[in-house]
């Protein structure tokens, strides 16, 4: 079975106010149309999008010097500040950045500055430390959490520093099965470059086809193959990195008790205490052997249970995932059918990597089967691979017919699931209702633990008033409820701004002095993504 995560055409801007491929971006079928009155009673007329040469900017905050001076940095072929490069770097693919993407005034970066190699970026955040510039790192573009959002944060400009241009596979090891990747390395070239070597790093987010090596690092990424192959993080052996403070090149040896791990402060750090210019990873040899197969459960309960089993006993696969009833109903994990209205408990897909696959498929069908989990075959499980990088151009198209959709996700034990699972559906039902909006709520388990997993939610709300406002009060709701029932502000989307109210709640006052203390030192006139993970006013 086809495992290619899709080509993607280099030469081809993506969407500047939607997901991905513009060639990709398709009405809604017509199966879902007729599916949303009944979920979401009716909906409010649908606004169109602005074209790009109708959108409106601030003029630059930046001097004709300091443009001179970023250019002496990098050169001029590095900094672009066209009202379309500005426009395509102000901001990542949530939904509220997507629905402010659609007004025809909008916030953006005051240019865009390419580094190429390392010292250019030195160079850079030399320059934007003595003028006062902020500097938002920026890579795929895919953040979902506010982390790319152009703020000031009382500085006197902004600037968007996009990573793409440091690329490439710079070293690889295959004795030691490792790789080192230029930062702004995209997953579809990363797995392309390895292929070359019969190796993979086998890292398959839904952001795949767009985010990079550095965005994973700084976001602390988890891909759809984290049971087999683990978090990002974990794939992480060595990175380099540009303060405003000097260089660090981390990672000596496969395992060290020379002091902290520092590598590990880099991870999650999303761009606030420096830009991540090489990423050393663990690689592994090309599997020789996939096997799908999909389940159902008689209910979301016995399905995590089922989980739970196979995560503690480790039988060892690749993917594994469960559907709530609400998901499974519209098989929205199957993008290519979703919108048929089914009813048949929950459901979940499982695939097996490697010369034991068999094996370890049937290991895993034992502790399933004797929960009351049946084998429904490979097909459901195929159709969830073609189209598990689609799912945004969905989000895209129920924009485009006025429907609200969003995610969130969050991960705790296995004991607390369900407790986590009901706080969280409570608090949307009642956002939702308070603001006299119909809402449809569907989450599945994406990543397992021995003690514990994660769940991501999908949204679906008919929002007649203000969506940004609205979605505002209800995501704080959530997060609220997300931190008074023991789960994490973010498995995997990160902090960013959207979620750095509440980090204290989360790491406590000492963890923010920490981080706090640590960013003075790196970053101390605070120019690097100032509000993402810390809020404003203790950032320095």
């Amino acid at each position: 079975m086809d495992w290619n995560p899709g080509e993607v055409d280099d030469d081809l801007p993506t969407r500047w106010n939607g997901w991905g491929d513009p060639r990709r971006a398709t009405p809604l079928p017509r199966a879902v149309r007729a599916l949303l009155p009944l979920l979401l009673g009716r909906l409010r007329r649908p606004e169109p999008a602005v074209d790009l040469e109708d959108v409106r900017l601030p003029s630059s905050s930046l001097t004709e010097d300091d443009l001179a001076a970023l250019v002496a940095a990098i050169g001029a072929d590095g900094i672009d500040d066209t009202d379309e490069g500005r426009i395509r770097h102000s901001g990542g693919r949530s939904t509220p950045d997507l629905l402010r993407a659609r007004q025809r005034i909008q916030e953006a970066p005051d240019a865009v500055a390419h580094p190429s190699t390392h010292d250019d970026v030195r160079a850079l955040l030399d320059v934007a430390s003595e003028r006062r510039i902020a500097v938002i790192p920026f890579g795929g573009g895919t953040s979902v959490v506010g982390a790319l959002r152009p703020e000031r944060g009382g500085r006197r400009a902004v600037i968007s520093l996009d990573t793409r241009r440091l690329s490439g596979l710079l070293r690889f090891d295959e004795l030691s099965g490792e790789a080192v990747f230029g930062a702004g390395t995209t997953g579809p070239d990363a797995e392309s470059l390895l292929a070359a070597h019969g190796h993979e790093l086998g890292h398959y987010p839904q952001s795949f086809r767009y985010a990079t090596i550095g965005g994973f690092a700084a976001a602390r990424s988890s891909g759809q193959n984290s049971a087999g192959n683990g978090r990002f993080d974990g794939m992480v052996t060595g990175i380099r990195v540009a303060t405003p403070t000097g260089d660090l090149d981390l990672g000596r040896a496969p395992g060290s008790a020379a002091g902290p791990d520092l590598t590990r402060l880099f991870l999650g750090s999303e761009g606030t205490l420096g830009v991540i210019t090489e990423v050393r990873v663990r690689v592994h040899p090309i599997p020789r052997e996939r096997i799908f197969e999909a389940w159902t459960f008689p209910d979301f309960a016995t399905g995590a249970d089922a989980l739970r089993r196979v995560a503690q006993h480790g039988t060892g696969p690749t993917v594994i995932r469960l559907s709530d009833e609400s998901e499974t109903a519209v098989s929205l994990a199957q993008v290519g059918r979703i919108g048929r209205l089914l009813s048949r408990g929950a459901s979940a897909v499982t695939v097996f990597e490697g010369d034991d696959a068999a094996h370890r498929r049937e290991r895993t069908a034992e502790l399933l089967r004797a929960v009351g989990g049946e084998s429904s075959g490979e097909g459901d499980a195929a159709e969830w691979l073609r189209g598990r990088f689609d799912g945004p151009y969905l989000r895209d198209a129920l924009l485009d017919a006025g429907v609200f959709c969003e995610t969130l996700e969050t991960a705790t034990t296995w004991s607390n699931l369900p407790v986590l699972k009901r706080a969280i559906e409570g608090a949307l039902k009642k956002g939702f209702g308070d603001a006299d909006a119909r809402s449809y709520v569907m989450c599945h388990v994406s990543h397992v633990y021995p003690t514990g997993a994660s769940l991501y939610f999908t949204v679906l709300a008919g929002i007649r008033g203000d969506q940004l406002a609205v979605w505002g009060r209800v995501k704080a709701m959530v997060n609220d409820a997300i931190i008074a029932t023991g789960g994490t502000i973010s498995h995997h989307h990160g902090v960013g701004r959207d979620h750095a109210p509440w980090l204290a709640d989360e790491i406590g006052d000492t963890g923010l002095r920490i981080l706090r203390a640590v960013k003075h030192e790196l970053d101390p006139r605070g120019i690097l993504n100032p509000g993402a993970l810390l809020v404003h006013s203790s950032e320095v």
